[in-house]
């Protein structure tokens, strides 16, 4: 089962790797399938995840042969790489913190130094004072190819910090517990957990997620320090393989929150964080498609809720007594069209992140008198987040700003006079001038009368007249929005002339819930068209033209990106799928794999449904690759990644190679040493964005 390793060829080069074809039939609902290359999931895959040195010799060849490939292919614009990489650093400012957030006595904030991957996390006194790093991830970092550091969480007495790191990639954390004072360990070490820990307000005991071997988070413990973990007490345990455990606690500290949920469904359960042996509490049990988030204030929860056909979603309070759907009374009703994504609540006041017309605004709402204000910006299109921070009996809400050409703020609003006191402003040490750019909201008409909102940045002397080429970045999938705010990375293709855009297609909730839902399932394929709808409308208002296209999406973005290439090849110069989820139909059916359970609700279930199975087949970008052109392809794949799993983008690249009817450009690169989010140091990951954006430069000719 050895595949074919590149050659060297006259030209010095060396010809694409051909992957062996050993089929594979299947037969599901009387359907059958026949895969050449599914001998590219290692049988190990679990193991793989944990220790990526099992990886079968026949599959690492042939990924380290795409690789060798793909260096080859690339190596004309290695020169325009390394520029863009210069480029996109100089953008960074290198010793940057961020706006330390109070908490009681002290003071934290994440500092960067200077040629650093990874950040320190600081101490100081309240006002400034004996400022001291209590975690230097470099330290950490230092020697290893991959290291993330994941949750991390001081203590209620500020003596210990409870921390979390992957260093291989796939998304398995280890659990250190750090002595704030001495800078030593403590011996109590958790590992395969899901990333984060809470503490209860005994400053003891820890609660934490379990990840099985199945790479599900599943099971929630309680850690109690100076004990062995083997003998943590489970506190609970998730029944249903297609929901999975979190763990969180409410803005006032007082009570830990569990929370089981999919993609339509949730169910959350408390324990008071004074008492944390108490059994946990259910406040409503789970109902198929509806959603509920909690905080808390005094006597009461504040729900966050779509219960009552709120489609757009509503705020309840309910009584912690007894805070079963029964007594859940309106604060704040549903109003279609205007979709609450957020709240916190305060001492004082609730806090909302809402979304209309496609454009975000926060709502301050005043409990006292129910009185309403809002904070919003006067732009096309911008970007807004509420920033929770530690404390709860405060009149300051810490806020985030940004547009396409405005990079982030950071505001401190006085809720009772209404001033705004810019905090920071992420520096651009290189330069910006936003009056240098241009950012637009456009809509272009979808086939059954819809219109598909577009973000777009250029600069202000690029020609609108149908030469410049574009990057028309996508993803469409579990209700998430592609914000309108500022990146550094894509002012190096907004500078030689790209349109930079940001289709806000079904799938995600730009437009509302109903856009979410009207992007899922048996739905699914207006995600797609909607895209393509986005690429024809910038093509006829002579944003771009056609086949001076670039479309860019990644994981369930990824999908897009191949569908796209199956059903409108045509519109676009290249196409980059990061670790995209292709093989769409293959992972749903194999419910082994860590997320298939929960992505049923999002996908549907081909095992037990012969429609859903159709469905999914007439998109899977994998099962629908023809014998056609295709435009110039970058597929990019993490060897550990438990979400998306690297042998999807292999077999989809193995199988176009195999059927595609041109001469374009088609490469996969493997990251070896990394999962979903590619490599984790900052300037590691803009290696990798600069070489995509290589790419994106090559295939329109603007190298």
């Amino acid at each position: 089962m050895t595949p074919t390793v590149p050659a060297e060829t006259r030209g010095g080069g060396f010809t694409p790797p051909i992957a062996a074809r050993h089929p594979t039939t299947t037969s599901n609902h009387g359907i059958a399938r026949e895969d050449d290359y599914a001998w590219l999931r290692a049988d190990n895959w679990q193991q793989v995840m944990r220790d990526p040195t099992v990886l079968p010799a026949n599959i690492r060849t042939y990924l380290e042969a795409e690789n060798a490939y793909t260096s080859s292919a690339m190596a004309d614009v290695e020169t325009l790489r390394l520029d863009l990489f210069a480029e996109m650093r100089a953008r960074i400012k290198e010793d940057d913190s961020s706006v330390p957030a109070t908490d009681g006595p002290y003071a934290y904030s994440v500092r960067y130094t200077e040629g650093a991957e990874h950040p320190a996390l600081v101490r100081s006194r309240r006002d400034g004072s004996d400022e001291r790093v209590i975690l230097d991830v470099n330290l950490l970092a230092a020697g290893k190819a991959y290291y993330r550091l994941g949750g991390s969480a001081h203590s209620p007495d500020h003596r210990l910090l409870a921390y979390a790191f992957d260093d291989k990639g796939s998304e398995y954390f280890t659990l250190h517990i750090r002595d704030v004072h001495t800078g030593a360990d403590l011996p109590d070490v958790v590992p395969a957990m899901a990333g984060g820990a809470v503490w209860a307000e005994d400053g003891l005991s820890l609660f934490y997620v379990w990840v099985d071997d199945n790479h599900r988070p599943a099971k929630l413990f309680r850690h109690v320090l100076g004990t062995d973990p083997a003998n943590d007490l489970l506190v609970y345990a998730e029944p249903d393989p297609g929901f999975f455990l979190g763990v969180g606690k409410t803005q006032s500290n007082r009570y830990i929150l569990i929370d089981s949920h999919d993609h339509e469904t949730s169910e959350v359960r408390f324990i008071d964080a004074t008492t944390p042996a108490a059994e946990p509490i259910l406040v409503a049990e789970r109902r198929t498609g509806e959603e509920y988030s909690l905080d808390h204030r005094g006597a009461d929860f504040y729900i966050l809720t779509n219960a009552g056909s709120a489609e757009d979603f509503k705020i309840v309070t309910a009584p912690i007594a007894d805070p079963g759907r029964a007594n859940w009374r309106e604060l704040v009703p549903h109003r279609e069209g205007r979709l609450i994504l957020h709240h916190v609540a305060y001492q004082d006041y609730l806090i909302r992140l809402e979304r209309e017309d496609g454009l975000p605004r926060i709502i301050i709402h005043t409990l006292a008198n129910g009185a309403e204000h809002p904070i919003a910006f006067d732009e096309e299109a911008y970007s807004l987040g509420i920033l929770d921070g530690y404390e709860f009996e405060t009149q300051t809400l810490r806020f985030t700003y940004s547009s396409m050409t405005t990079p982030a703020r950071i505001y401190d609003y006085d809720i009772e006079t209404g001033e705004r006191v810019l905090r920071k402003e992420d520096e651009i040490p290189s330069g910006h001038n936003p009056d240098d750019y241009v950012t637009r909201r456009v809509y272009a008409p979808a086939a059954d009368g819809e219109t598909v909102p577009i973000s777009l940045l250029y600069r202000r002397d690029t020609r609108i007249d149908g030469t410049a080429p574009c990057l028309l970045y996508g993803y469409g999938a579990y209700g998430i929005s592609i914000p309108a705010a500022f990146g550094t990375s894509r002012l190096s293709l907004v500078d030689r002339g790209f349109v930079y855009a940001i289709a806000h297609i079904r799938g995600g909730k730009d437009k509302g819930f109903h856009w979410y839902g009207s992007g899922r399932r048996e739905k699914k394929a207006n995600t797609f068209t909607d895209f393509i709808a986005a690429a024809d409308y910038l093509i006829a208002g002579k944003f771009t033209a056609k086949g001076r296209i670039v479309g860019w999406g990644g994981s369930a973005g990824g999908m897009l990106i191949g569908a796209v290439a199956n059903m409108a090849g045509d519109r676009f110069a290249g196409l980059i799928a990061e670790v995209p989820f292709v093989d769409v139909l293959t992972t749903m059916l194999d419910d082994t794999l860590p997320l298939t359970p929960p992505e049923w609700p999002e996908w549907g279930n081909p095992i037990e449904s012969a429609e859903d199975y159709r469905t999914i087949a007439a998109y899977s970008p994998y099962d629908n690759v023809a014998k056609r052109d295709y435009p110039a392809i970058l597929a990019l794949g993490g060897l550990t990644d438990p979400r998306v799993t690297y042998w999807e983008p292999a077999k989809w690249v193995a199988k176009l190679r195999a059927a595609k009817t041109d001469d374009n450009l088609l490469v996969l690169r493997t990251n070896m040493d990394a999962g979903h989010g590619g490599a984790a140091g900052r300037f590691d990951r803009l290696h990798e964005t600069a070489f995509a954006t290589a790419f994106a430069l090559k295939v329109v000719g603007k190298v």
